[in-house]
């Protein structure tokens, strides 16, 4: 895939009901964003989500990674290995003092040191993206959006589903009632896997306790924000469990919890996250009067109830068949490839979820484009996170006062 793949969306109407569509104006778009000078870009975090960072940014033409950081020397020679010419440094601090050029830093280290790092680039005057969960207590997310309001500088939380163009499809089809009102959400994240990386305690941060939101904050943040952007309200109150029900190794942070999160609405969202279990992956679900959305990062699909009116774009539709219901798969591009017989080609995202976030970030720093998800949101993020947290911990329920979300 190219990055001339990449799409945008056009609202469309059909008669008295509005339908929702996606048309291809990224030609016009992506010429802009090339034409722009390179940017160039730092990357603090060498890690696994830091080199998926690297592998996105070099399908893009107008981006030149100059430098990679790590405090860990293997982690750091993997990063070079990946960039060429890119120069490697230990810290942040001889990081800035090397690279007085670089126009932007993306922070991809360890959730508790987010905020070490991003006050540093954004005090030297760098555009900043950093990677969710924004932080791993509340007065360090605090920070974050002080410092990136003083700034003055482009700041991206690392939102990954407000910049995923079948999400964006899908907040169209919520924003114009085609599922109705909301009446249960339900959203998990299964992957077994072990979350051990050797035996070096500075990687292996997420079983520790005293540093990690655990399952519900590396995990959930990013799937909360979904909810919190589509019904444009946060829950205020949540209860949970958590349990090691496979990884019996030594190992104080749970392999599996479950949460109840509940709005002011009377709206309940279920959550659960494993890494004992991989079954259904990770998904997200709105279910409506009028029809229901899952939404899976790399795919999504709308199944309509039965007494739901038809609405037109229906036409265009590939559809699947899951046990009883039938899911409307929802495409980029769809009118256009239909007209060419190729809807099926549009199924799926062309590159993975961060490549959108990457894209749009940049796009901010050359273009002036409204950021995605501001550090404001993710503070409400990691703050729901935490709270969430805690209730897992205690099995409590506990109350998510607003006042976590002022600064």
């Amino acid at each position: 895939m190219t990055p001339t793949d990449r799409r945008s969306f056009l609202r469309t109407s059909l008669g008295g009901a509005t339908a929702l569509a996606l048309a291809s104006e990224l030609d016009l778009a992506a010429a802009l964003f090339r034409a722009n000078a390179p940017v160039s870009v730092a990357l603090v975090g060498c890690g696994r989500q830091g080199r998926e960072m690297l592998a996105e940014l070099a399908k893009m033409e107008n981006v030149t990674v100059v430098a990679v950081c790590d405090t860990v020397e293997s982690r750091l020679s993997s990063g070079q290995r990946r960039v060429r010419d890119a120069k490697g440094y230990a810290t942040v601090k001889e990081l800035l003092a090397g690279e007085p050029g670089v126009d932007a830093i993306l922070v991809a280290t360890p959730t508790h040191t987010h905020r070490e790092v991003a006050e540093a680039a954004l005090a030297a005057g760098k555009h900043v993206y950093c990677e969710s969960p924004l932080a791993s207590t509340i007065d360090d997310a605090k920070a974050i959006v002080r410092a990136a309001r003083a700034s003055g500088k482009v700041f991206q939380t690392g939102m990954l589903g407000r910049v995923n163009p079948i999400y964006k499809l899908a907040h169209k089809f919520w924003k114009t009632g085609s599922i109705r009102n909301a009446v249960a959400l339900r959203a998990q994240s299964h992957d077994k896997t072990s979350w051990r990386v050797g035996s070096d305690p500075a990687l292996n941060w997420r079983l520790d306790p005293s540093v990690s939101l655990g399952l519900i904050g590396e995990l959930g943040t990013q799937q909360l924000d979904v909810y919190h952007w589509f019904l444009e309200a946060y829950p205020t109150s949540v209860s949970g469990r958590g349990a090691i029900m496979l990884h019996d190794d030594g190992r104080e942070v749970h392999d599996t919890v479950a949460a109840t999160f509940g709005f002011e609405s009377g709206l309940t969202l279920q959550y659960s996250a494993s890494i004992a279990n991989s079954f259904e992956s990770t998904y997200e679900l709105i279910e409506g009067s009028m029809g229901t959305m899952k939404l899976a990062w790399s795919w999504g699909w709308l199944f309509k109830e039965a007494d739901a009116a038809t609405q037109g774009w229906e036409v265009y539709a590939n559809r699947q068949q899951f046990h009883n219901d039938e899911g409307i798969t929802l495409i980029a591009d769809a009118t256009k490839l239909a007209a060419q017989d190729k809807l099926k080609d549009g199924v799926g995202l062309p590159y993975p979820p961060i490549y959108y976030g990457l894209e749009s970030f940049l796009k901010s720093v050359t273009e002036g484009a409204e950021v995605q998800c501001s550090a404001e949101e993710g503070l409400r993020a990691a703050a729901v996170a935490i709270v969430a947290k805690r209730a897992i911990d205690s099995g409590d329920q506990l109350t998510i006062e607003p006042g976590l979300f002022e600064v």
